[in-house]
């Protein structure tokens, strides 16, 4: 048969239309009931495009609605529908399915920020090994970050249009490959690149996970699952120096990589088994593409057509030869586009958004003070208190341990709040500015801890001391991570994830900036001047949820990217 034409809609046909084709298709089966079905192709000639959603009742086809007197010769059955259950709304998924996503994503994002605090237990014995200073080894943990903050603006639109499972995969199994070379280098050359490698890798464990939430859960549920992806990045952040010091004191650097090998290689058996896809356009387009498919082979096999409806909402059908398409498939631009896109819109967000720029200063700071640990902590515990490499590391679990704390508060205080509170001011909570209430009060947590960990650092104070400013620390970064990347979420909708890539720039980069002059800042300044410096300057941006609770309305009312989605709204 030739090339059928082919007719590009969005609307059902009308009314005339549709009943021209089934007086057609009527007559033919009088004339001729045994070959009704083989006439129809010159009948229905065009085939006619619609979109679908995940709303989408899949019609019939129309040889099973015909008289039996017309059907074709059982010896040749048509090939039933295929099975589309793979192919639902991540939206829809069972309670189980979206737990297990969230805690593998969870778990991975544990993996990812232990890497990034490993490097520094070894520093050390790579100094001594390659003769080098210090300083230049620290570089490995800048490079790193420097990787992750880089990666995800080239990485990010691969996720958009393949989905987030290959580069889930394909990432993950370079991010072994290069945890491999950072454990065989001979070289201080290899190691920072190797390093620089394994931060662009890896960054999609960390990065995307918040888009695999916002694939799953809708924004009125998403707490839960953000504060367990907030809880993971910092209580692996701890885990890193803490499990690498115990290595590094009873073996050699190597081993530091060599155990990530093994926990990542893990993992990456854990995700091509059990993690699904979760982007809900390229599902739909799967479903889609598999529909199309089975159509073509009906009409391949003598059955044309499919019922559809006469109008939208209508009862009445008639046959129509159909193809599927899906509105994001039309609406996706070229790769090369996407990627310029990736890179412009973030740092043009970051420079024209007051939110996206305050935010970004926020988180920036809090996170360079969490890395700053990884010099800090050494110096003082080991200036102050004789502490050796393993000992130092165990401090770190002040970290890990507040993080924990803190995802448990944060699950526990929003249910807990969402069921005392009725009416307007419950319905508070799902705003924005909602999203701040809390980290208002615990972001000052952060520069307690500052203030306490600075003049409790002297040799006649006990170790605990300083440990537990650490702990009080770590709190109110957790609470910042978390504020900001709801807040951004909801006031920028479609654009989120360039404003979440501009503060995730901006973090990453200070953040590995840091701990290259931790140490000289807390000689230079001493342990409490150093400690009150950092204080100071956190406490000043505390101010920024309170302006935002006050005036966040009025801000994103003179924004053109957040009152675009207002209007909508």
């Amino acid at each position: 048969m030739a090339d059928p034409k082919v007719k590009m809609v969005t609307e059902p046909l009308d009314d005339e239309d549709r009943a021209s084709n089934l007086d057609i298709m009527k007559d033919e089966s009088e004339k001729h009931p045994a070959d009704s079905q083989e006439d129809l192709p010159s009948s229905q000639d065009e085939i006619v495009y619609h979109y679908m959603t995940f709303d989408t009742a899949i019609p019939s086809p129309a040889h099973l609605s015909l008289s039996p007197s017309s059907a074709l010769d059982e010896r040749s059955p048509a090939t039933p529908q295929p099975d589309l259950t793979a192919f639902i709304s991540p939206f829809l998924w069972s309670k189980q399915r979206k737990n297990l996503i969230t805690w593998l994503s969870c778990a991975a994002t544990i993996v990812t920020a232990y890497t990034a605090g490993s490097h520094a237990s070894g520093i050390d014995q790579m100094s001594a090994e390659w003769h080098v200073s210090n300083i230049a080894v620290t570089v490995g943990i800048t490079v790193f970050t420097a990787g992750f903050a880089i990666a995800p603006m080239f990485l990010a639109p691969f996720s958009e249009i393949h989905g987030r499972r290959p580069i889930f995969i394909g990432t993950g199994c370079l991010f072994v490959l290069f945890q491999l070379v950072c454990s065989l280098t001979p070289t201080y050359p290899g190691m920072l690149v190797a390093r620089f490698l394994t931060g662009c890798v890896s960054s999609t464990f960390s990065t995307m996970v918040g888009g695999v939430v916002s694939d799953i859960y809708h924004a009125e549920q998403r707490n839960t699952a953000m504060s367990l992806f907030s809880g993971a990045a910092l209580f692996g952040t701890g885990l890193g120096p803490l499990f690498s010091g115990l290595v590094a004191q009873h073996t050699t650097w190597r081993w530091i990589f060599y155990l990530q090998v093994i926990t990542c290689g893990l993992m990456m058996i854990l995700i091509v088994i059990f993690f699904k896809e979760t982007r809900g356009s390229v599902l739909l387009s799967r479903k889609a593409k598999t529909l199309n498919a089975w159509i073509e082979q009906l009409e391949s096999e003598g059955h044309f057509g499919m019922m559809m409806p006469l109008r939208e909402g209508s009862l009445e059908t008639s046959p129509q030869r159909i193809r599927w398409k899906v509105k994001s498939d039309e609406e996706r631009t070229t790769l090369g586009r996407s990627i310029a896109i990736s890179l412009y819109r973030p740092f043009h967000l970051l420079f024209t958004e007051p939110v996206v720029f305050f935010f970004s200063l926020w988180i920036s700071f809090s996170w360079a003070v969490l890395y700053l640990t990884f010099s800090a902590i050494p110096l003082v515990f080991t200036e102050s208190h004789g502490f050796n490499l393993e000992q130092n590391g165990a401090v770190f679990t002040a970290i890990s341990v507040a993080s924990l704390i803190s995802t448990v508060v944060s699950i526990a205080q929003e249910r807990l709040t969402r069921q005392y509170l009725t009416g307007k001011r419950r319905q508070m909570l799902d705003t924005p500015e909602g999203r701040l209430f809390f980290s208002c009060v615990q972001s000052a947590l952060l520069p307690i801890g500052c203030f306490w960990f600075g003049w409790t650092s002297f040799p006649s104070d006990h170790w605990i001391l300083p440990t537990l400013a650490i702990g009080c620390a770590t709190m109110g970064i957790f609470s910042i991570y978390l504020a900001v990347f709801n807040y951004l979420a909801d006031t920028y909708h479609r654009y989120a994830s360039s404003a979440l890539a501009a503060q995730s720039f901006c973090r990453n980069m200070l953040g590995g900036a840091f701990p290259l002059f931790t140490a000289q800042m807390f000689r230079k300044m001493t342990f409490q001047g150093a400690g009150s410096f950092l204080g100071g300057l956190g406490a000043m941006l505390t101010i920024v949820p309170w302006v935002l609770v006050f005036y966040g309305p009025k801000i994103r009312a003179r924004s053109r990217f957040a009152s675009e989605i207002m209007e909508k709204d």
